[in-house]
């Protein structure tokens, strides 16, 4: 059992490996050591957002054995109603850690049980059953996630607006002013983040006015997400310390480029990169197994589109046209190329970058989703065609007809129909993805019933 303290490594930033323990009265001696009184028992919604029970270290053991109980009515697609049973969430010891950001605390992730059972509705748990389709054949899915946010600020109006009010360059990416004035909320994240294990190896800002990028080693899928949700815990609650807001909506402002969370993917066996053959005759080192994989990703890209852009904010980001920044990072077309950031599917050598997903979307159901059409690709042989190495953002409609390069859906609603149409994807999510279906539905009836003001300017005295 490890025992290093971490509050050193929280104020030089050191990485810390994350403890690992035989037993559950190991666990609450090291944590007593630690000063934690309480463990969050954490999942998430269908949505992705964490959700959690404070539970004194003396209790872990229920955690663990028969859950923490939730109300299961009282959580966003977990299929439960008023008279049905209590959602109980199972804690995994292995994910046990300290939140160096709030002293006292520790997090476990956990997943949803109902009547002592895994419960199908659970993201986790979703993800956990494409997991294991994958380990049937001897693969495991390696993801490294690159969450963007945004580090705002409201003003006396209650507007947002970036954190540094002097952060207005017209094309800011990588500014050297900009990073450097947000270092305190930075370096705070990056050495909390560091001090449980996610190895945050760069930082920067990104290509609209307060929007940064902290980037962190890959792992196994299941992590991945794990940490994703750990990020966004952090990120939120270090900002908020500090009277500031960390958002990752995908599109805060209409006029600048929107926050994604692109997705690199590599299947391994163990020993190797399955997804790399440097003897490509294309160039792009990716193996067979790597194209057809791809195949199926592109093959059902409509219906990911709804897992991995999942709402209505999400379509103002994937939105057919440039920023006025000139650097459009968002995908609309269903493509892939080399070191290509017009295509859907970038190919940075020997691994798939998939540039879909955006910060609002539930890591477990997206990777699950996208396992489901991999290894649909894998099965069927499904060649991804020619890579595109060009500005796709420059072609014509007619042109990229004439390749044959289809559009990503344009809106929520789109999305939606696209997945339902989807019995591949819908049959891997399981139960999920009709909870999934209904709440985003009722989400996409009530903008469409918006008034926005942009409305109400173009339209109120003009007929």
């Amino acid at each position: 059992m490890q025992t290093d303290s971490f509050s050193h490594a929280d104020s030089v930033g050191a990485l810390v490996t994350p403890p690992r323990f035989d037993s559950v009265s190991d666990a609450q001696q090291y944590l007593r050591a630690q000063g934690v009184s309480y463990v969050l028992a954490q999942f998430v919604d269908v949505h992705g957002v964490a959700k959690a029970k404070a539970v004194p270290v003396s209790h872990l053991q229920t955690v663990l054995a028969d859950g923490a109980g939730f109300a299961g009515f009282a959580i966003w697609g977990v299929g439960i109603e008023p008279h049905g049973p209590d959602f109980m969430a199972v804690g995994d010891l292995a994910t046990l850690s300290p939140v160096p950001w709030q002293p006292g605390l520790a997090r476990i992730v956990c997943e949803g049980h109902v009547d002592g059972k895994p419960w199908a509705y659970d993201s986790r748990i979703t993800l956990k059953r494409q997991i294991a389709r994958m380990a049937e054949r001897g693969y495991t899915l390696f993801t490294g996630l690159e969450p963007e946010f945004s580090l705002l600020r409201r003003d006396e109006q209650g507007r947002i607006q970036p954190f540094d009010p002097s952060d207005t360059l017209a094309k800011p990416c990588y500014d050297y002013k900009g990073l450097s004035r947000t270092r305190d909320y930075l370096e705070k994240l990056s050495n909390a983040l560091r001090a449980t294990g996610i190895d945050v190896y760069q930082i920067d800002h990104e290509d609209a006015n307060g929007q940064f990028e902290l980037n962190y080693t890959f792992t196994d899928c299941l992590t991945s997400c794990d940490h994703f949700v750990f990020f966004k815990m952090a990120a939120s609650e270090i900002a908020n310390q500090m009277g500031l807001l960390c958002s990752f909506m995908p599109k805060p402002f209409g006029h600048l480029p929107g926050n994604g969370m692109h997705m690199h993917m590599s299947i391994g066996d163990g020993q190797s990169n399955l997804f790399q053959d440097r003897n490509d005759p294309r160039g792009l080192e990716l193996s067979t197994l790597a194209y057809h994989f791809m195949g199926g990703v592109l093959a059902h890209a409509a219906a990911l589109a709804a897992l991995c852009a999942p709402t209505v904010n999400s379509y103002k980001r994937l939105v057919v046209g440039r920023s006025l920044t000139g650097a459009t990072w968002a995908p609309a077309y269903i493509s892939y190329g080399d070191n290509n950031r017009s295509s859907m599917i970038r190919v940075p050598k020997g691994r798939l970058e998939l540039r879909l997903p955006d910060g609002s979307a539930n890591p477990y159901l997206a990777t699950a989703a996208v396992i489901a059409a991999g290894l649909d690709g894998v099965d069927r042989k499904l060649d991804p065609g020619t890579p595109r190495n060009t500005n796709l953002y420059d072609w014509s409609a007619e042109q990229l007809r004439e390749a044959g390069i289809g559009m990503l859906p344009q809106n929520l609603g789109s999305a939606l129909d696209a997945l339902e149409a989807d019995s591949l994807i819908c049959e891997a999510l399981g139960p999920v993805s009709a909870e999934f279906l209904k709440l985003k539905r009722m989400e996409w009836v009530e903008y469409q019933r918006h008034v926005s003001e942009w409305e109400i300017k173009q339209y109120v005295e003009f007929f």
